[in-house]
């Protein structure tokens, strides 16, 4: 993304350009009155230009997690630093080095697209004749280039969206920060939302930080996911590492019957391994070596009845399932 990055060298990034890219979380807690505890000791660390991804459900504590690493909520204990600053003892420090697309809206409906870019850059200290060149740049990338002179009321919500990643681009962050950005959308925005920052993954030097609830989002963009549940990191690896745990098929077994009798009786064959489970009415058992077909016609002389089976490919729904017992949604 040349335009995105006018202004940053071609030479590869100096050691304290990189330094300035990192996030680090050690023991990270929330704990809001009443006892309520949102985020329940979290550590994970952010490498330079790396997509990170916070996925779990609505409640898992992704957003607090996010608010407390943009300093707008206080942690109660533990640490985060971004680029080595501690973002609860020097706040103004930390925020100066990121910015943030929240889960919602932030932009003034009443003024122009223009007019808001052009205020969040003079309270960002960016030059006036910066901000000029990095909205003619962000506009033509984002596709709001005719946009910016209409009231954001009379914008889509995709179109807003986008002036509020390009709000958040103005001044050029070495980490970006965005909380369920797709969140709301049809999906036809919700694609081409995701092609654009596809196109930030790929092109840009920053770092970026990004919580969702959807599956293909987190799989798409991510380098590395925490998955979340409960205020807790349940793993933490890329992908592609998540997924090979579970083998590349899994079989689902849609059980007439019990389905923990059922998964019992697999157990004691050898027919399904410690990393199986039941959803609802149904046992999931990844096959590693196993033959699907070997197990498909165990079922009959085991006599455990099923009402459909299917042998498929592992998704991160699967992986959120073995590990907590529930779906993600979305």
């Amino acid at each position: 993304m040349e335009q995105l990055t006018a202004n940053r060298s071609f030479e590869p990034p100096s050691r304290t350009a990189l330094a300035a890219r990192t996030v680090s979380v050690t023991d990270l807690r929330k704990t809001y009155p009443g006892g309520v505890d949102a985020v329940r000791g979290i550590s994970f660390d952010v490498a330079p230009g790396q997509v990170f991804g916070l996925l779990g459900p609505n409640g898992a504590g992704k957003s607090t997690t996010i608010g407390m690493l943009t300093t707008t909520i206080r942690p109660t204990a533990g640490a985060a630093h971004l680029g080595g600053i501690d973002v609860a003892r020097d706040p103004i420090r930390a925020r100066a080095l990121s910015s943030v697309v929240f889960q919602d809206p932030v932009v003034d409906r009443s003024l122009s697209g223009h007019r808001n870019l052009d205020i969040h850059g003079r309270l960002w200290g960016v030059s006036a004749s910066r901000a000029r060149e990095r909205t003619r740049d962000l506009a033509e990338r984002l596709d709001i280039s005719e946009l910016l002179a209409r009231p954001v009321a009379t914008y889509s919500g995709g179109q807003r969206r986008r002036l509020e990643i390009a709000r958040a681009l103005l001044s050029d962050p070495d980490i970006l920060f965005l909380d369920e950005p797709t969140v709301g959308l049809d999906p036809r925005i919700r694609h081409e939302l995701l092609d654009v920052i596809g196109d930030l993954r790929r092109h840009s030097e920053m770092t970026i930080v990004l919580t969702t609830h959807y599956l293909d989002e987190a799989e798409r963009l991510c380098d590395r996911i925490a998955i979340m549940h409960e205020g807790r990191i349940a793993a933490l690896d890329s992908p592609e590492a998540l997924l090979a745990g579970l083998g590349p098929e899994i079989a689902e077994l849609r059980i007439a019957g019990d389905p923990d009798d059922a998964l019992e009786t697999l157990t004691r064959e050898r027919l399904a391994g410690d990393d199986s489970f039941v959803v609802g009415a149904s046992v999931v058992v990844p096959l590693h070596e196993r033959g699907g077909s070997e197990l498909i016609s165990a079922l009959e002389r085991l006599a455990v009845r099923t009402a459909a089976t299917a042998i498929r490919p592992p998704t991160l729904d699967d992986v959120y399932l073995r590990l907590t017992g529930d779906r993600l949604g979305g």
